[in-house]
């Protein structure tokens, strides 16, 4: 599993953090900070993740084996 983030897209609603707080944090402005770059063992979270984010900054790719 790998996370995209697009930045510039990031409005700090903060709905990534809710549904993955141990993957996901906010700066001081409020944009997303991935804090786990191996998210695997959370990975239904962080797609929940990805499906709350509002302005879509997040993407999961599936790697496959």
């Amino acid at each position: 599993m790998k996370i995209k983030i697009d930045y510039p897209k990031c409005i700090g609603a903060g709905q990534c953090v809710l549904e993955a707080p141990d993957v996901f944090d906010q700066d001081d402005d409020g944009i997303v900070v991935l804090l786990d770059e191996d998210p695997a063992p959370h990975a239904a979270a962080v797609r929940s993740a990805a499906h709350a984010c509002p302005a879509r900054a997040i993407a999961v790719d599936r790697e496959e084996p």
